[in-house]
């Protein structure tokens, strides 16, 4: 089986466009990416922001794939480490780079690194066809959230010295019903999609 954005690429027998349209498909998911982190809600009680970077990653991993998918995280974190405003926002309106964005005393960095992860499963399910019902695309979602937050939660924790108590209040309950949502949407656009896909090949 393939993925969405793959279905719609170049064939193999036109190499180098096909190349060309993967390159641009991975470039796009990065801008996706760069976008939604600047759509962010700071709470004053947890250090993590709110933001849509969760829905656009399980978007990108589904749309993707698994290859295409991390690609395309791998390079959002690379514009953020080389100092390009792509993260979310502070406060202040001042964006994190370079290691303070991704390094180890990073608060939010376990999440950024778990976008990467949370791609490639996302994109590997979607490639062996789960994206394409309602019930298994939600299957495939919940699964990448788990993964974010199975590396946001423990780096924060680490990040902050903090038991896993306080590590739930500022990673987790905050987040819970925003991603929850963001997973339906997620899940929804992906099988919608496709029955669009096909039937504008019919027409």
């Amino acid at each position: 089986m393939t993925t969405l954005a793959l279905s719609l690429a170049p064939p193999k027998d036109r190499a180098r466009v096909r190349i060309a349209y993967q390159v641009a498909m991975v470039f796009m998911g990065a801008l996706l990416m760069s976008g939604l982190a600047q759509l962010s809600i700071k709470l004053p009680f947890t250090p993590v922001p709110i933001t849509g970077q969760t829905l656009g990653v399980l978007l990108i991993g589904a749309s993707l794939g698994p290859s295409l998918g991390a690609a395309s995280m791998l390079l959002y974190l690379a514009w953020g480490f080389v100092g390009m405003p792509v993260f979310a926002p502070d406060a202040g309106g001042a964006h994190a780079t370079g290691s303070a964005a991704l390094g180890f005393a990073s608060a939010s960095a376990g999440y950024l690194w778990g976008f990467v992860f949370a791609a490639w499963a996302v994109g590997e399910l979607a490639k062996r066809g789960w994206d394409r019902a309602l019930r298994s695309s939600i299957s495939a979602m919940l699964i990448g959230e788990v993964i974010i937050y199975a590396f946001g939660i423990p780096w924060l924790m680490a990040a902050l010295h903090a038991p896993l108590a306080k590590g739930l209040g500022w990673g987790f309950y905050p987040f819970v019903v925003g991603d929850v949502l963001k997973l339906f949407v997620a899940a929804g656009v992906l099988p919608l999609a496709w029955k669009l896909t096909r039937r504008g090949s019919d027409d």
